[in-house]
Order: structure tokens, then sequence, then C-alpha cells
């Protein structure tokens, strides 16, 4: 699949954020190794805490499903915002343990002006790993 069909499917899921607060919708979608694509939009909650990502919301749901790292080929972020914003810290470290850290980020906005190519090790260097805990 490619990079911009899968921006397109991140963009229907940023079309499923529940943003009331921030107005901040994020759209997210994984391309699993099947070709399956599932979706992610983050969900806020006036407690703050709760609120979940659109990239951990993806995440979550396919590991849920029982795919795992080995089955993701790529992820894309969507943002309604002038340039593609990066995934925040907490996404940055789930990604780092969920994703193999060469699979490819593509952060886009919704206006197709930006679009960036990237992967866990350029957007989390030094990153924090289980074999930290050992």
């Amino acid at each position: 699949m490619t990079n911009e069909k899968l921006i397109q499917k991140a963009r229907q899921a940023l079309e499923n954020a529940y943003a009331p607060y921030s107005n901040f919708k994020v759209g997210a979608a994984l391309l699993l190794k099947n070709g399956e694509v599932i979706i992610g939009a983050n969900v806020e909650n006036c407690a703050y805490g709760p609120t979940n990502c659109a990239e951990r919301s993806a995440l979550f749901a396919a590991y849920s499903q029982g795919f795992r790292k080995k089955d993701i080929t790529k992820i894309a972020v969507i943002t309604d915002t002038p340039i593609a914003a990066s995934p925040c810290g907490t996404c940055r470290q789930v990604m780092s343990e969920l994703l193999e850290l060469d699979c490819p980020i593509v952060l886009a906005n919704l206006a197709n002006t930006d679009t960036k190519i990237s992967d866990i090790k350029e957007l989390l260097p030094y990153l924090f790993v289980p074999e930290n805990l050992d």
C-alpha cells in the first residue's frame, strides 16, 4: 500500500477523534503484513490523564487482536496542522516497544502540504527499552 493510501486511512480515522477539549484531532493507521489496516483516533477525557492518542489507540487495537511488531509494516499519523506533527513523547515510548525500530512512521497534515517519513530510532534517540530493566 502506498503512503498516500495509508495517509487516507489515517485521515478517515481522524474523523472519529473525540477531542472536545483540545480540538486537536489525530488519526493513525497501521499497515499489517497481511494487508489489513488498523486505525486509531485520539480520545480525550476531561481529566486529561485518561486521554489516549491515535497512535496508541491503533497500536493497542492491533495488539488486542493478537498482532505483534513483526506484523506491522508501517504507521501513518495525520493532524490538522500547518506542518506534519510528530508523535508525543508517550507515543514515542510506546512505539519503541511495540514497533520494530526501523518501522516507517509516515507523518502528514490534512492539507497534504507536508509529509515526513521517519522511524522510532530517529524520533526517540537514547530510547528506553525493556533491556534497560535487566
